[in-house]
Protein backbone atom coordinates (compact mmCIF):
# COMPACT_ATOMS: atom_id res chain seq x y z
CA UNK A 1 0.00 0.00 0.00
CA UNK A 2 1.15 3.34 -0.91
CA UNK A 3 2.37 5.72 1.97
CA UNK A 4 0.62 9.14 1.64
CA UNK A 5 2.54 11.67 3.61
CA UNK A 6 1.57 15.64 5.26
CA UNK A 7 2.78 17.96 2.93
CA UNK A 8 4.70 19.34 5.30
CA UNK A 9 6.55 16.12 6.19
CA UNK A 10 7.34 15.21 2.58
CA UNK A 11 8.37 18.94 2.21
CA UNK A 12 10.80 18.41 4.84
CA UNK A 13 12.28 15.03 3.26
CA UNK A 14 12.97 16.02 0.57
CA UNK A 15 15.13 19.51 2.16
CA UNK A 16 16.74 17.31 4.14
CA UNK A 17 17.91 14.63 1.25
CA UNK A 18 18.86 17.69 -0.79
CA UNK A 19 20.81 19.25 2.03
CA UNK A 20 22.55 16.13 2.56
CA UNK A 21 23.36 15.51 -0.69
CA UNK A 22 24.14 19.23 -1.46
CA UNK A 23 26.51 18.99 0.78
CA UNK A 24 28.41 15.52 -0.13
CA UNK A 25 28.07 16.41 -3.90
CA UNK A 26 27.67 20.29 -4.36
CA UNK A 27 24.73 22.19 -5.65
CA UNK A 28 26.00 21.56 -9.24
CA UNK A 29 27.29 18.14 -8.85
CA UNK A 30 23.64 16.48 -7.61
CA UNK A 31 20.98 16.12 -10.34
CA UNK A 32 16.95 16.30 -9.53
CA UNK A 33 17.21 12.45 -10.29
CA UNK A 34 19.67 11.97 -7.05
CA UNK A 35 16.93 13.58 -4.65
CA UNK A 36 14.08 12.21 -5.97
CA UNK A 37 15.74 8.77 -5.60
CA UNK A 38 17.00 9.28 -1.92
CA UNK A 39 13.47 10.26 -0.78
CA UNK A 40 11.91 8.10 -2.92
CA UNK A 41 9.15 9.64 -4.93
CA UNK A 42 7.87 10.67 -8.43
CA UNK A 43 9.17 13.69 -10.20
CA UNK A 44 5.56 14.67 -9.78
CA UNK A 45 5.79 14.65 -6.12
CA UNK A 46 8.80 17.05 -6.56
CA UNK A 47 8.17 19.20 -8.50
CA UNK A 48 4.45 19.54 -6.26
CA UNK A 49 6.23 21.03 -3.63
CA UNK A 50 9.23 22.76 -5.52
CA UNK A 51 9.22 24.38 -8.93
CA UNK A 52 12.90 23.63 -9.11
CA UNK A 53 16.25 22.66 -8.05
CA UNK A 54 17.23 26.08 -7.30
CA UNK A 55 13.71 26.79 -5.20
CA UNK A 56 14.76 23.87 -3.06
CA UNK A 57 18.31 25.38 -2.36
CA UNK A 58 16.18 28.96 -1.54
CA UNK A 59 14.09 27.02 1.28
CA UNK A 60 17.27 25.40 2.61
CA UNK A 61 18.60 28.87 2.73
CA UNK A 62 15.45 30.52 4.13
CA UNK A 63 15.76 27.39 6.87
CA UNK A 64 19.39 27.96 7.71
CA UNK A 65 18.75 31.61 8.53
CA UNK A 66 15.60 30.58 10.94
CA UNK A 67 18.05 28.37 12.34
CA UNK A 68 20.95 31.17 12.90
CA UNK A 69 18.40 33.52 14.52
CA UNK A 70 17.21 30.64 16.89
CA UNK A 71 20.82 29.31 17.64
CA UNK A 72 21.43 32.99 18.63
CA UNK A 73 18.56 33.54 20.98
CA UNK A 74 18.85 30.64 22.54
CA UNK A 75 22.38 32.02 23.49
CA UNK A 76 21.20 35.64 24.03
CA UNK A 77 18.45 34.21 26.80
CA UNK A 78 21.09 32.04 28.65
CA UNK A 79 21.56 34.41 31.65
CA UNK A 80 24.57 31.80 33.71
CA UNK A 81 26.91 32.75 30.10
CA UNK A 82 28.31 36.23 31.14
CA UNK A 83 27.31 39.55 29.11
CA UNK A 84 30.44 39.68 27.01
CA UNK A 85 31.09 36.51 26.45
CA UNK A 86 27.48 35.72 25.52
CA UNK A 87 27.87 38.16 23.08
CA UNK A 88 30.61 37.21 21.71
CA UNK A 89 28.91 33.74 21.24
CA UNK A 90 25.62 35.32 19.57
CA UNK A 91 28.24 36.49 16.99
CA UNK A 92 29.80 33.24 16.32
CA UNK A 93 26.40 31.75 16.02
CA UNK A 94 25.68 34.05 13.26
CA UNK A 95 29.10 33.01 11.40
CA UNK A 96 27.23 32.10 8.35
CA UNK A 97 30.37 31.28 6.28
CA UNK A 98 31.36 28.11 8.63
CA UNK A 99 30.09 24.25 7.81
CA UNK A 100 28.54 21.67 9.45
CA UNK A 101 29.46 18.32 9.71
CA UNK A 102 28.14 17.01 6.59
CA UNK A 103 29.28 20.22 4.55
CA UNK A 104 25.67 21.43 3.79
CA UNK A 105 25.91 25.11 5.16
CA UNK A 106 29.63 25.24 3.62
CA UNK A 107 27.67 24.19 -0.20
CA UNK A 108 24.53 26.83 0.85
CA UNK A 109 27.31 29.73 1.34
CA UNK A 110 28.99 29.19 -1.39
CA UNK A 111 25.76 29.18 -3.62
CA UNK A 112 24.67 32.24 -2.38
CA UNK A 113 27.93 33.39 -2.82
CA UNK A 114 27.62 33.35 -6.55
CA UNK A 115 27.51 36.53 -9.03
CA UNK A 116 23.96 34.80 -10.31
CA UNK A 117 22.90 34.96 -6.77
CA UNK A 118 23.55 38.31 -5.31
CA UNK A 119 19.40 38.71 -4.62
CA UNK A 120 19.19 35.93 -2.21
CA UNK A 121 23.22 37.09 -0.62
CA UNK A 122 21.14 40.34 -0.18
CA UNK A 123 17.76 38.38 1.39
CA UNK A 124 20.65 36.58 3.95
CA UNK A 125 21.98 39.94 4.67
CA UNK A 126 18.51 41.85 5.30
CA UNK A 127 17.48 38.72 7.62
CA UNK A 128 20.27 39.36 9.84
CA UNK A 129 20.24 43.46 10.15
CA UNK A 130 16.75 43.15 11.06
CA UNK A 131 16.93 39.99 13.27
CA UNK A 132 20.19 40.26 15.09
CA UNK A 133 20.09 43.83 16.52
CA UNK A 134 17.04 43.09 18.75
CA UNK A 135 18.48 40.14 19.81
CA UNK A 136 21.66 41.81 21.09
CA UNK A 137 19.99 44.69 22.53
CA UNK A 138 18.45 42.56 24.80
CA UNK A 139 21.94 41.45 26.31
CA UNK A 140 23.20 45.11 26.64
CA UNK A 141 20.70 46.26 28.27
CA UNK A 142 22.14 43.63 31.07
CA UNK A 143 25.07 45.18 30.61
CA UNK A 144 23.88 48.53 31.56
CA UNK A 145 21.87 46.92 34.57
CA UNK A 146 25.18 45.85 35.40
CA UNK A 147 27.12 49.11 34.79
CA UNK A 148 29.05 47.08 32.47
CA UNK A 149 27.44 49.87 29.39
CA UNK A 150 26.28 53.33 29.48
CA UNK A 151 24.13 54.32 26.33
CA UNK A 152 20.99 55.49 25.70
CA UNK A 153 20.44 54.26 22.19
CA UNK A 154 21.37 50.09 23.02
CA UNK A 155 19.65 49.18 19.65
CA UNK A 156 20.60 51.70 17.46
CA UNK A 157 24.29 50.80 18.88
CA UNK A 158 23.77 47.34 17.61
CA UNK A 159 21.84 47.73 14.82
CA UNK A 160 25.47 50.02 13.58
CA UNK A 161 27.75 47.21 14.67
CA UNK A 162 25.51 44.22 12.84
CA UNK A 163 25.75 46.56 9.69
CA UNK A 164 29.54 46.94 9.55
CA UNK A 165 30.48 43.72 10.69
CA UNK A 166 27.50 42.59 8.13
CA UNK A 167 29.74 44.36 5.43
CA UNK A 168 32.89 44.82 5.82
CA UNK A 169 33.46 41.02 6.99
CA UNK A 170 31.75 39.56 4.38
CA UNK A 171 34.44 38.66 1.97
CA UNK A 172 32.61 39.06 -1.12
CA UNK A 173 32.05 43.08 -0.13
CA UNK A 174 35.37 43.75 1.32
CA UNK A 175 38.53 41.81 0.00
CA UNK A 176 41.09 42.08 2.59
CA UNK A 177 44.49 40.31 3.71
CA UNK A 178 44.48 38.98 7.18
CA UNK A 179 47.02 42.73 8.34
CA UNK A 180 44.16 44.40 7.15
CA UNK A 181 41.49 42.16 8.74
CA UNK A 182 43.30 42.20 12.01
CA UNK A 183 43.53 46.23 12.00
CA UNK A 184 40.02 46.04 11.42
CA UNK A 185 38.90 44.03 13.81
CA UNK A 186 40.72 46.24 16.47
CA UNK A 187 39.39 49.59 15.34
CA UNK A 188 35.74 47.94 15.27
CA UNK A 189 36.36 46.62 19.00
CA UNK A 190 37.73 50.02 20.01
CA UNK A 191 34.93 51.89 18.43
CA UNK A 192 32.54 49.35 19.68
CA UNK A 193 33.41 50.07 23.42
CA UNK A 194 32.91 53.54 22.96
CA UNK A 195 29.31 53.30 21.35
CA UNK A 196 28.51 51.19 24.19
CA UNK A 197 30.15 53.74 27.02
CA UNK A 198 32.43 50.40 27.98
CA UNK A 199 35.73 50.44 29.56
CA UNK A 200 38.41 50.35 27.36
CA UNK A 201 39.44 46.86 26.55
CA UNK A 202 36.47 45.31 28.08
CA UNK A 203 35.46 44.24 24.88
CA UNK A 204 39.00 42.76 23.38
CA UNK A 205 38.13 39.08 24.39
CA UNK A 206 36.16 39.56 20.94
CA UNK A 207 39.42 39.39 18.86
CA UNK A 208 39.23 35.64 19.97
CA UNK A 209 36.39 35.24 17.66
CA UNK A 210 38.60 36.57 14.57
CA UNK A 211 41.22 34.32 15.41
CA UNK A 212 43.23 37.76 16.31
CA UNK A 213 46.04 38.83 17.97
CA UNK A 214 47.39 41.62 20.08
CA UNK A 215 47.72 44.68 18.33
CA UNK A 216 51.68 44.71 18.52
CA UNK A 217 51.06 41.72 15.94
CA UNK A 218 49.27 43.36 13.68
CA UNK A 219 52.59 45.44 13.39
Amino acid sequence: MRVVKKAEERRNEILNAAEELFGQKGFDGTSTNEILEKVGIARGTLYHHFKSKEDIMDALIDRYTVRLLEGAQVIAADKSIPVVERIIRVVMALNISGSDENGSSKEIMEHIHKPQNALMHQKIQKVIIHGVPSILTGIIREGIEQGMFSTPYPYECMEMVVIYANTVFDDDMVAMTDKERGKRVLAFVFNVERLLGAASGSLMDVMQMFGGGDESSLE
